[in-house]
């Protein structure tokens, strides 16, 4: 890696700004004092800026516990974006894996791996997103039914995979599906002539919310999280 990039990515300097910092002879290798940006670094150097070590940030991967009023956006735009919940640094290189609307609440996964990312949200993944929703109506008898079948929604032409609904109560049901549709779980109720009052996340494939995280809060995901998004175990 170019020691100018190396700089970019390990501090919040720009990479003009890394080469100027370079030019004033504030930055050793090993020791010795480098000034050009294209010095080529081998993975054991040892880079440090007024003899403070320095470190590429790696791959990370958090769940946050999404709020309603944020968007999952990397810029505020009508709301703020969730982004704004994480204390990180780098944070401009995240991007969330899939989207929840401003008004549901739940679990977000975040990362600044995109090839993570891809195989989660690909439709090859027959990936599990389980929601809750609180419902302005009580549910039809038939709705596990359709659900099942799969949903025509307005626009569409072509029905929705197979979901699993299960009813909590009369105006409460889990929905788990494994697409992202825009809007999908509120038009599926929608299809039903039912109004979503309340939409939670709880899980997508193997991983839950963890349940102690309060609102606005985030937790960096273990390795044995991390895998078993992506893992064949899961999805056979």
């Amino acid at each position: 890696m170019r020691l100018d990039r190396f700089l970019s990515e390990s501090t919040d300097l720009s990479r003009s700004d890394a080469r100027k910092v370079l030019k004033s002879g504030e930055i050793t290798v090993n020791g010795e004092v480098i000034t050009k940006g294209a010095y080529i670094l081998n993975e054991d150097d040892v880079v440090m800026w007024d003899e403070e070590p320095l470190a590429l940030v790696g791959l990370r991967y958090l769940m946050l516990n999404k709020p309603a009023g944020y968007e999952c956006s990397l810029k505020n735009s009508l709301y703020p974006s969730v982004m704004t919940l994480l204390d990180i640094e780098k944070r401009e290189r995240l991007h969330t894996v899939g989207r929840l609307d401003v008004d549901t609440t739940g679990l977000i996964l975040i990362t600044d791996d995109g090839h993570w990312t891809h195989r989660i949200i690909s439709p090859k993944q027959e990936c599990d997103k389980v929601y809750v929703a609180t419902l302005a109506e009580p549910l039809p008898d038939h709705a596990e039914r359709l659900f099942q079948e799969g949903v025509l929604l307005n626009g569409d032409d072509k029905p929705t995979l197979p979901a699993v609904l299960e009813r909590i109560d009369e105006r409460t049901a889990r929905l788990t599906i494994q697409e992202g549709r825009y809007h999908q779980v509120k038009r599926m109720f929608a299809s039903l002539g039912n109004l979503v009052l309340t939409l939670h996340r709880e899980r997508i494939g193997p991983v839950a919310l963890d349940a102690d995280l309060a609102l606005g809060e985030s937790r960096y995901l273990t390795p044995a999280e991390v895998q078993a998004l992506v893992s064949d175990e899961f999805y056979p």
